[in-house]
Protein backbone atom coordinates (compact mmCIF):
# COMPACT_ATOMS: atom_id res chain seq x y z
CA UNK A 1 0.00 0.00 0.00
CA UNK A 2 0.84 3.55 -0.97
CA UNK A 3 1.27 5.94 2.57
CA UNK A 4 1.17 9.87 2.32
CA UNK A 5 3.51 11.47 3.79
CA UNK A 6 0.84 13.71 5.71
CA UNK A 7 -1.11 12.83 8.62
CA UNK A 8 -2.79 12.99 12.22
CA UNK A 9 -2.93 10.90 14.71
CA UNK A 10 -4.13 11.71 18.64
CA UNK A 11 -4.62 8.51 21.83
CA UNK A 12 -5.56 9.41 24.98
CA UNK A 13 -4.47 6.81 27.87
CA UNK A 14 -6.01 7.03 32.00
CA UNK A 15 -6.67 5.15 34.72
CA UNK A 16 -7.83 5.90 38.11
CA UNK A 17 -4.16 7.67 38.83
CA UNK A 18 -2.98 8.67 35.59
CA UNK A 19 -3.87 10.67 32.37
CA UNK A 20 -0.96 10.71 29.25
CA UNK A 21 -2.53 11.96 25.54
CA UNK A 22 0.07 11.91 22.99
CA UNK A 23 -0.95 14.17 19.34
CA UNK A 24 1.35 13.41 16.30
CA UNK A 25 1.17 15.11 12.91
CA UNK A 26 3.58 15.07 10.07
CA UNK A 27 4.13 17.11 6.53
CA UNK A 28 6.12 16.49 3.75
CA UNK A 29 10.26 16.29 4.02
CA UNK A 30 12.91 14.24 2.61
CA UNK A 31 14.15 11.87 5.22
CA UNK A 32 12.28 11.12 8.58
CA UNK A 33 12.53 14.56 11.42
CA UNK A 34 10.77 14.14 14.70
CA UNK A 35 10.47 16.74 17.23
CA UNK A 36 9.02 15.65 20.62
CA UNK A 37 7.44 18.05 23.22
CA UNK A 38 6.82 15.94 26.57
CA UNK A 39 6.89 16.68 30.39
CA UNK A 40 11.01 16.90 31.40
CA UNK A 41 10.30 13.74 33.28
CA UNK A 42 9.63 12.15 30.23
CA UNK A 43 13.02 12.95 28.77
CA UNK A 44 15.17 9.76 29.70
CA UNK A 45 12.41 7.96 27.39
CA UNK A 46 13.11 9.90 24.16
CA UNK A 47 15.37 7.93 23.02
CA UNK A 48 12.75 4.77 23.06
CA UNK A 49 9.84 7.08 21.72
CA UNK A 50 11.99 7.90 18.64
CA UNK A 51 12.53 4.13 17.85
CA UNK A 52 8.95 3.49 18.59
CA UNK A 53 8.42 5.87 15.99
CA UNK A 54 10.45 4.34 13.29
CA UNK A 55 8.43 1.45 13.08
CA UNK A 56 5.69 3.53 11.43
CA UNK A 57 7.25 5.71 9.37
CA UNK A 58 10.16 6.52 7.25
CA UNK A 59 10.00 9.80 6.24
CA UNK A 60 8.28 12.97 6.51
CA UNK A 61 8.92 16.14 9.02
CA UNK A 62 6.85 14.89 12.65
CA UNK A 63 5.41 16.87 15.36
CA UNK A 64 4.76 15.67 18.86
CA UNK A 65 2.98 16.22 21.46
CA UNK A 66 2.95 14.17 24.72
CA UNK A 67 1.20 15.52 27.94
CA UNK A 68 0.81 14.16 31.05
CA UNK A 69 -1.72 14.52 34.19
CA UNK A 70 -1.54 12.75 37.42
CA UNK A 71 -4.96 12.23 39.07
CA UNK A 72 -3.71 10.69 42.16
CA UNK A 73 -4.55 12.59 45.69
CA UNK A 74 -1.24 11.90 47.00
CA UNK A 75 1.12 13.32 44.04
CA UNK A 76 3.73 14.72 46.40
CA UNK A 77 5.61 13.47 49.41
CA UNK A 78 7.75 15.06 52.63
CA UNK A 79 11.64 14.72 51.94
CA UNK A 80 13.55 14.86 55.26
CA UNK A 81 16.98 16.18 54.92
CA UNK A 82 19.07 14.08 57.39
CA UNK A 83 22.59 15.84 57.03
CA UNK A 84 21.13 19.39 56.88
CA UNK A 85 19.33 18.72 60.47
CA UNK A 86 22.08 17.06 61.65
CA UNK A 87 24.22 20.56 60.66
CA UNK A 88 21.55 22.90 62.28
CA UNK A 89 21.87 20.77 65.34
CA UNK A 90 25.78 21.00 65.39
CA UNK A 91 25.42 25.18 65.08
CA UNK A 92 23.11 25.16 67.85
CA UNK A 93 25.33 23.42 69.95
CA UNK A 94 27.93 25.84 68.87
CA UNK A 95 25.84 29.12 69.95
CA UNK A 96 25.32 27.50 73.15
CA UNK A 97 28.36 26.69 73.90
CA UNK A 98 29.49 30.00 72.94
CA UNK A 99 26.77 32.35 74.13
CA UNK A 100 26.20 30.12 77.01
CA UNK A 101 22.14 30.13 76.42
CA UNK A 102 20.03 27.18 76.85
CA UNK A 103 19.84 24.56 73.55
CA UNK A 104 16.04 24.04 73.63
CA UNK A 105 15.72 22.76 70.21
CA UNK A 106 12.81 20.78 69.03
CA UNK A 107 11.17 19.05 66.10
CA UNK A 108 9.33 22.07 65.68
CA UNK A 109 12.19 24.46 65.84
CA UNK A 110 13.94 22.24 62.75
CA UNK A 111 10.47 22.47 61.06
CA UNK A 112 11.19 26.14 60.42
CA UNK A 113 14.98 25.44 59.13
CA UNK A 114 15.12 25.93 55.13
CA UNK A 115 16.18 22.80 53.48
CA UNK A 116 15.28 20.37 56.24
CA UNK A 117 11.99 19.26 55.21
CA UNK A 118 10.74 19.92 51.31
CA UNK A 119 7.98 18.71 49.25
CA UNK A 120 8.91 16.12 46.43
CA UNK A 121 6.96 15.08 43.63
CA UNK A 122 6.44 11.21 44.19
CA UNK A 123 8.81 9.30 42.28
CA UNK A 124 7.49 7.01 39.56
CA UNK A 125 8.50 3.15 39.11
CA UNK A 126 10.37 4.16 35.04
CA UNK A 127 9.06 0.21 33.77
CA UNK A 128 5.33 1.19 34.94
CA UNK A 129 5.94 4.61 33.44
CA UNK A 130 7.16 3.87 30.07
CA UNK A 131 4.68 0.86 29.90
CA UNK A 132 1.60 3.71 29.77
CA UNK A 133 4.03 6.17 27.95
CA UNK A 134 4.88 3.24 24.66
CA UNK A 135 0.90 2.39 24.97
CA UNK A 136 -0.51 6.05 24.13
CA UNK A 137 3.13 6.07 21.35
CA UNK A 138 1.53 3.43 20.12
CA UNK A 139 -1.92 4.41 20.17
CA UNK A 140 -1.70 7.66 18.51
CA UNK A 141 0.97 6.07 15.94
CA UNK A 142 -1.47 3.59 14.29
CA UNK A 143 -4.01 6.52 14.00
CA UNK A 144 -1.30 8.60 12.38
CA UNK A 145 -0.81 5.59 9.79
CA UNK A 146 -4.37 5.22 8.82
CA UNK A 147 -4.92 8.58 7.88
CA UNK A 148 -2.00 8.22 5.83
CA UNK A 149 -2.91 5.27 4.28
CA UNK A 150 -6.38 6.90 3.41
CA UNK A 151 -4.54 9.89 1.93
CA UNK A 152 -1.40 7.76 0.18
CA UNK A 153 -4.55 5.64 -1.61
CA UNK A 154 -6.41 8.78 -2.87
CA UNK A 155 -2.58 9.40 -4.26
CA UNK A 156 -2.60 6.01 -5.85
CA UNK A 157 -5.60 6.19 -7.80
CA UNK A 158 -4.45 9.90 -8.94
CA UNK A 159 -1.53 8.94 -10.05
CA UNK A 160 -2.84 5.99 -12.08
CA UNK A 161 -5.10 8.26 -13.94
CA UNK A 162 -2.65 10.84 -14.91
CA UNK A 163 -0.02 7.97 -16.03
CA UNK A 164 -3.09 6.64 -18.24
CA UNK A 165 -3.36 10.07 -19.93
CA UNK A 166 0.61 9.95 -20.55
CA UNK A 167 0.16 6.68 -21.99
CA UNK A 168 -2.45 8.32 -24.41
CA UNK A 169 -0.14 11.47 -25.20
CA UNK A 170 2.93 9.06 -25.52
CA UNK A 171 0.64 6.46 -28.11
CA UNK A 172 -0.57 9.24 -30.22
CA UNK A 173 3.08 11.07 -30.47
CA UNK A 174 4.03 7.44 -31.58
CA UNK A 175 1.45 6.76 -34.15
CA UNK A 176 1.85 10.02 -35.75
CA UNK A 177 5.92 10.47 -35.95
CA UNK A 178 6.24 8.12 -38.95
CA UNK A 179 3.18 10.30 -40.84
CA UNK A 180 5.54 13.16 -40.31
CA UNK A 181 8.34 11.92 -42.47
CA UNK A 182 6.23 10.65 -45.05
CA UNK A 183 5.02 14.55 -45.59
CA UNK A 184 8.28 15.79 -45.00
CA UNK A 185 8.99 13.52 -48.31
CA UNK A 186 6.11 14.53 -50.20
CA UNK A 187 7.07 18.31 -49.86
CA UNK A 188 10.45 17.56 -50.54
CA UNK A 189 9.22 15.97 -53.57
CA UNK A 190 6.48 18.84 -54.70
CA UNK A 191 9.56 21.34 -54.29
CA UNK A 192 12.08 19.95 -56.16
CA UNK A 193 9.48 19.53 -58.78
CA UNK A 194 8.71 23.23 -58.87
CA UNK A 195 12.46 23.90 -58.71
CA UNK A 196 13.28 21.71 -61.73
CA UNK A 197 9.81 22.02 -63.39
CA UNK A 198 10.20 18.69 -64.46
CA UNK A 199 9.42 14.93 -63.05
CA UNK A 200 12.13 13.41 -63.85
CA UNK A 201 13.42 13.25 -59.59
CA UNK A 202 16.45 11.34 -58.77
CA UNK A 203 14.42 9.08 -56.13
CA UNK A 204 17.90 8.29 -54.09
CA UNK A 205 18.56 11.86 -53.39
CA UNK A 206 15.21 12.09 -52.49
CA UNK A 207 15.45 8.85 -50.13
CA UNK A 208 18.85 10.52 -49.08
CA UNK A 209 17.14 13.60 -47.61
CA UNK A 210 14.58 12.05 -46.11
CA UNK A 211 16.83 9.52 -43.98
CA UNK A 212 18.48 12.45 -42.64
CA UNK A 213 15.62 13.96 -41.93
CA UNK A 214 14.04 10.92 -40.23
CA UNK A 215 16.90 10.80 -38.10
CA UNK A 216 17.23 14.22 -36.87
CA UNK A 217 13.80 13.96 -35.84
CA UNK A 218 13.55 10.44 -34.64
CA UNK A 219 11.84 9.53 -31.28
CA UNK A 220 11.91 5.87 -31.23
CA UNK A 221 14.20 5.81 -28.12
CA UNK A 222 12.17 8.48 -26.24
CA UNK A 223 8.99 6.93 -26.52
CA UNK A 224 10.12 3.39 -25.57
CA UNK A 225 11.78 5.16 -22.32
CA UNK A 226 8.53 7.22 -21.39
CA UNK A 227 6.53 3.85 -21.87
CA UNK A 228 9.42 1.87 -19.55
CA UNK A 229 8.65 4.68 -17.48
CA UNK A 230 5.01 4.80 -16.84
CA UNK A 231 5.44 0.76 -16.57
CA UNK A 232 7.58 1.34 -13.96
CA UNK A 233 5.66 3.67 -11.91
CA UNK A 234 2.50 1.80 -12.10
CA UNK A 235 4.30 -1.35 -10.78
CA UNK A 236 5.46 1.01 -8.04
CA UNK A 237 2.32 1.93 -7.38
CA UNK A 238 0.72 -1.19 -7.18
CA UNK A 239 3.68 -2.67 -5.32
CA UNK A 240 3.09 -0.26 -2.81
CA UNK A 241 5.31 0.44 0.40
CA UNK A 242 7.92 3.41 0.53
CA UNK A 243 8.47 4.68 -3.19
CA UNK A 244 8.32 7.83 -3.03
CA UNK A 245 12.24 8.58 -4.15
CA UNK A 246 12.26 6.02 -6.90
CA UNK A 247 8.96 7.84 -7.89
CA UNK A 248 10.55 11.00 -7.56
CA UNK A 249 13.20 9.55 -9.48
CA UNK A 250 11.06 8.35 -12.52
CA UNK A 251 9.48 11.36 -12.81
CA UNK A 252 12.62 13.64 -13.55
CA UNK A 253 13.23 10.40 -16.05
CA UNK A 254 9.99 11.13 -17.66
CA UNK A 255 10.55 15.46 -18.15
CA UNK A 256 13.70 14.44 -19.56
CA UNK A 257 12.56 12.83 -22.47
CA UNK A 258 9.55 14.51 -22.90
CA UNK A 259 12.10 17.72 -22.93
CA UNK A 260 14.06 15.66 -25.77
CA UNK A 261 10.66 14.77 -28.03
CA UNK A 262 9.79 18.81 -27.59
CA UNK A 263 12.85 19.73 -28.95
CA UNK A 264 13.10 17.13 -32.08
CA UNK A 265 9.56 18.10 -33.42
CA UNK A 266 8.73 19.92 -36.46
CA UNK A 267 5.08 18.91 -36.19
CA UNK A 268 3.04 21.77 -34.18
CA UNK A 269 0.46 18.69 -33.26
CA UNK A 270 3.29 16.52 -31.27
CA UNK A 271 4.68 19.35 -29.93
CA UNK A 272 1.24 20.43 -28.06
CA UNK A 273 0.83 16.54 -27.36
CA UNK A 274 4.75 16.92 -25.80
CA UNK A 275 3.39 20.16 -23.84
CA UNK A 276 0.39 18.27 -22.38
CA UNK A 277 2.89 15.44 -21.79
CA UNK A 278 5.11 17.66 -19.76
CA UNK A 279 1.98 19.35 -18.01
CA UNK A 280 1.02 15.62 -16.42
CA UNK A 281 4.25 15.16 -15.68
CA UNK A 282 4.62 18.30 -13.56
CA UNK A 283 1.63 16.73 -11.75
CA UNK A 284 3.02 13.89 -10.88
CA UNK A 285 6.00 15.57 -9.73
CA UNK A 286 3.97 17.52 -7.44
CA UNK A 287 1.73 14.47 -5.87
CA UNK A 288 5.10 11.93 -6.07
CA UNK A 289 6.32 15.03 -3.86
CA UNK A 290 3.37 13.66 -1.08
CA UNK A 291 4.27 10.36 -1.01
CA UNK A 292 6.21 8.21 1.64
Amino acid sequence: MIKSMTGFGRYEYSDNQRKITVEMKAVNHRYLEMNIKMPRKFNIFESKIRTEIKKYAERGKMDMFITYEDLSEHIEEVSYNADIAAQYIEKFKEIEERFSIPNDVRVTTLLRCPDVFTMEEKKMDEEELWEIISRAVEGASEKFVETRIAEGENLKTDLLEKLNVMMSLVEYIEDKSPQIIADYRKKLEDKVKEMLSDSQIDDSRIAAETVIFADKICIDEEIVRLRSHISSMSEALMSGGAVGRKLDFIAQEMNREANTILSKTVDIEISNRAIDLKTEIEKIREQVQNIE
